[in-house]
């Protein structure tokens, strides 16, 4: 089956259920700033991915799964600060930083498909 829209990406599923996951683990976060950065960074993920499909060069579309990867990077990070700081558990933060894992190696496997 041809992917004829972004939501047909599977990644791009991954990445709003990813998204999902940190907007409930710090919906009580009193570190607001701490928490609209991570929640924004995790956004901003699926939001390239379809930003991208709807280029409609694969060059564009390209560009864009980078900057997913470096937003998704971003979360990551904050996520390994966020168990230091406190504001989820080490268990937490295992299982999202493993999320986070597989959608970046999805997105490079989308990208190196597409070269």
């Amino acid at each position: 089956m041809a992917v004829k829209k972004f939501e047909d990406l599977i990644v791009w599923r991954k990445a709003q259920d990813f998204s999902v996951a940190i907007y409930k683990n710090y919906s009580n976060l009193k570190d607001y700033s701490f928490k609209d950065q991570i929640t924004k960074a995790s956004v901003s993920i699926s939001n390239n991915i379809a930003e991208g499909f709807d280029r409609k060069t694969n060059p564009d579309f390209i560009r864009f799964l980078y900057f997913a990867i470096s937003s998704n990077s971003e979360v990551r990070s904050m996520l390994y600060l966020s168990n230091r700081l406190e504001h989820i558990s080490l268990s937490k933060a295992k299982e999202l930083i493993d999320s986070s894992n597989e959608i970046s190696k999805m997105l490079y496997g989308l990208i190196n498909s597409m070269k």
